[in-house]
């Protein structure tokens, strides 16, 4: 249950940052609130990801083993978040210059 818990904190997180990034995005339209809005997409997906494996939710993707495709899955939307939201905010903080 503990599992459960700390993943929903971390949707409840992840789910502020992706509605900033919306916010951001109807605002102002462009290449940095797109990647902002894309990575926290991305983040969201990890924490949905762990809350399915808290549950026990889809057990044949094998979410939490190492080498099984929900591992994969779950580790590539981390880094592609991490990085497009990055990227976004050093773009748009940049241009802002």
């Amino acid at each position: 249950m503990d599992k459960l818990m700390e993943a929903l904190a971390v949707l409840l997180l992840t789910g502020l940052l992706f509605s900033a990034a919306v916010v951001l995005f109807v605002r102002a339209r462009g290449a940095a609130t797109t990647l902002q809005l894309a990575g926290s997409g991305c983040l969201v997906l990890v924490a949905v990801f762990h809350i399915f494996e808290a549950l026990g939710a889809l057990p044949r993707m094998g979410w939490g083993q190492e080498g099984s495709i929900g591992h994969y899955l779950d580790v590539s939307c981390a880094v592609l978040g991490l990085f497009l939201f990055s990227i976004g905010y050093l773009l748009g903080a940049v241009s802002s210059r």
